[in-house]
């Protein structure tokens, strides 16, 4: 009989106690979910430096120490729960007390236990202090301890505990109230945050009544304590600020707008002590120009070969309200001006152009779709008669560059636009025509560095990445940051190189002082300058890495003569040099070893091995005479209408059939309106005819 008695018991308390311990062991869990979710989420840049601390769920910054200081633990203890140490998650006294006196409707005097509190905190039952909370906080409390040493449950309560303005936590209360770590923080710190506790938005250690609290509370505890002042409104504010700095880093304007967020905590390709040093020259920079109609700036810096974006700045100072300095103006489509360039000659360069191709730098006629007159102009407005297409590039001119555009084709260059690069323009392609070539696209400045990297990648667009440990930069922008393909072959990608490499040949344009010029030879750069001068653009880059700037207005008025030199490139020189003197500089040359030289007239020229010297040398020769007017001109008749008529060499030159001289420029006065025949006679009997209109008002 009493061993079936004593069956029927072990029957029924095994599974009892075996129900009971997984049932602790979920609710454990369920506290232990509840206090990492409790958690912040911490966004870091390349060297584990803190971007950006993203508040919790609650609204609170929430950083987890690993120990609990003694003296805090001290004091706590003595404070909250003398003895912590000696129970299981309940004070049996305490309870039986707190329920008699519920029971006789009496004011409960009795106080939880470290681990109640710490259950109630995670529960988030603060606000609501029911006897069925009470009898919940108290069975979570003894699964926790069922489960956890002191030590954590110590841990978790010093991390999780309130102390106002936002800030949850022992650590972040150390960093704001007093600018130092837990384990440095005094006995009357320590009193203060301890003082917080039964009131954290009323008796912070920022309120006027904290230092008069935590006195009472020192008296009370028996411990001998130093007299504080309250903190004054600039002191609060000084800390206050620096705490925001620490949270949120300069470099999270960016990210935000990028929409860079992460789930759990996550680290960025970003620099932030190098984004710091060039927001300041940026910053700078900006201040200096100001005389000069110029507002905003933006510099993005990518590592290479791997493209991680080591800087993207958008504004000189996003705290700033005033002067679109919270807009991103990294990620604004702006016209590119001749940045544009290398990507026409690099599609001139596959269809058999080369650097020492021979172009015809005059004025050129073109009938845009439109109907109008296209008449493309140089930076300077000056022509310079036959020049090569490495000078042409070198010194950034507009005329070669159309004609390299028209050889190599608009349909293929839109096609290189759209399905090579996949870039989606602001407006529909065709609407560019040839003011492609003299810098009318428009682009942000992350894209085309982006797009940049093909040249020092040898023809190759990777994918941008800004997540350490995540392939892809995914926002989304004109342009797909995911793309992993050879855009070019690297024969061309050399030959621009080579060219974007010279800052000899281009001194005409440049100067001998210029900012273009580095104390490094293994740079390539191109400038733009937009229409009118709104933007500014600089492109640089190494083996290593690629800067780019735009210098410009928000608002998109125009700089006073601001070019891509004088403006963006001034910039980049203290970016690139910043760049050059760093740990991201590894010296790195360029590969030219397919580029073949060719020594003509005591000179040398640059071409691929393969080439036919003179039939590329030829491929854009221009045989016509007549020079100016072009066929089709329209002139308007007034009191002394005169025409230059120019032809490359001395030609006879006819007007109606009828001879008007013998000279290579001539001047026509025109006095009758309507059609008027032009003829230039060369020698050899060339000839070329073209025919002008003059209007009468």
């Amino acid at each position: 009989m009493k061993r079936k008695f004593l069956l029927i018991i072990i029957t029924i308390t095994i599974p009892l106690l075996l129900g009971g311990f997984l049932l602790s062991l979920k609710l454990k869990n369920e506290l232990l979910v509840a206090y990492n979710n409790n958690q912040s989420i911490f966004i870091k840049d390349r060297n584990n430096e803190n971007i950006f601390i993203k508040p919790n769920h609650l609204g609170y910054y929430a950083a987890y120490s690993n120990k609990v200081p003694s003296e805090f633990e001290r004091l706590l203890i003595k404070k909250e729960d003398k003895y912590f140490y000696y129970h299981f998650g309940i004070n049996p006294v305490s309870s039986l007390r707190a329920f008699y006196n519920f029971i006789a409707g009496k004011k409960n005097l009795a106080s939880s236990t470290i681990t109640q509190q710490l259950a109630k905190i995670l529960l988030q039952n603060e606000l609501d202090r029911s006897l069925k909370n009470k009898i919940t906080e108290t069975i979570y409390a003894i699964s926790l301890e069922t489960h956890a040493n002191k030590e954590e449950v110590l841990k978790m309560y010093a991390n999780s505990i309130y102390f106002g303005n936002k800030i949850q936590g022992i650590n972040n209360a150390s960093r704001l109230y007093f600018e130092s770590t837990p384990a440095l923080l005094d006995k009357e710190q320590n009193l203060q945050l301890l003082a917080a506790l039964s009131s954290p938005s009323v008796h912070n250690p920022f309120s006027a009544n904290n230092t008069v609290m935590s006195k009472l509370l020192g008296e009370k505890l028996n411990e001998n304590c130093k007299e504080r002042k309250p903190y004054t409104k600039k002191e609060i504010i000084e800390k206050k600020e620096k705490f925001n700095n620490y949270t949120r880093d300069d470099s999270y304007f960016e990210l935000d707008s990028l929409k860079i967020d992460c789930e759990k905590n996550c680290s960025l390709t970003i620099d932030k002590e190098l984004s710091k040093n060039l927001r300041e020259i940026l910053k700078r920079n900006l201040l200096s120009m100001n005389k000069k109609d110029v507002t905003n700036g933006s510099i993005i810096v990518i590592k290479l070969p791997e493209n991680e974006i080591l800087s993207a700045i958008g504004s000189p100072d996003p705290k700033i309200s005033s002067y679109g300095y919270q807009i991103n103006m990294a990620v604004k489509p702006r016209p590119i001006g001749s940045t544009v360039k290398p990507f026409i000659y690099l599609k001139g360069f596959e269809e058999g152009l080369r650097p020492y191709t021979i172009v015809d730098d005059k004025e050129y006629k073109y009938t845009i779709g439109t109907g109008f007159a296209f008449y493309p102009k140089n930076y300077d407005y000056e022509y310079r008669g036959q020049v090569n297409l490495h000078y042409a590039l070198t010194n950034s001119l507009n005329v070669p560059t159309v004609k390299v555009l028209e050889y190599a084709g608009l349909d293929n260059f839109y096609n290189f636009l759209l399905e090579d690069l996949e870039f989606n323009p602001v407006q529909d392609i065709e609407n560019y025509q040839l003011g492609i070539a003299l810098g009318g696209l428009e682009m942000d400045l992350l894209s085309l560095s982006y797009y940049f990297t093909i040249f020092p990648s040898e023809g190759k667009l990777n994918p941008l990445k800004i997540y350490k440990n995540k392939n892809n930069f995914s926002y989304n922008l004109n342009t797909n940051f995911s793309q992993n393909k050879k855009i070019a072959d690297k024969r061309y990608i050399q030959l621009i190189n080579k060219v974007l490499s010279d800052r000899k040949t281009g001194i005409e344009q440049f100067g001998m002082n210029s900012n273009l010029n580095l104390f490094q030879d293994n740079y390539a750069v191109k400038t733009g300058t937009s229409r009118e001068f709104h933007d500014s653009w600089t492109i640089g880059y190494t083996p290593d890495f690629l800067v780019g700037v735009w210098v410009g207005n928000s608002n998109n008025t125009p700089m006073d003569r601001v070019s891509g030199q004088s403006g963006a490139g001034r910039i980049w020189n203290e970016a690139m040099n910043l760049l050059i003197n760093s740990e991201y500089n590894k010296k790195t040359p360029f590969e030219f070893g397919l580029i073949q030289e060719f020594y003509k007239n005591d000179n040398i020229a640059y071409g691929l091995q393969e080439d036919d010297y003179e039939e590329n040398k030829n491929l854009l020769q221009d045989d016509s005479l007549i020079l100016n007017p072009h066929n089709g001109d329209i002139f308007l008749l007034e009191e002394n209408t005169r025409i230059p008529l120019r032809a490359k060499k001395e030609v006879w030159w006819y007007v109606n059939n009828k001879f008007f001289g013998e000279e290579k420029e001539i001047i026509l006065n025109i006095e009758n309106s309507g059609t008027h025949k032009i003829k230039a006679l060369g020698e050899n009997g060339k000839e070329e005819v073209v025919e002008i209109f003059v209007e009468e008002e």
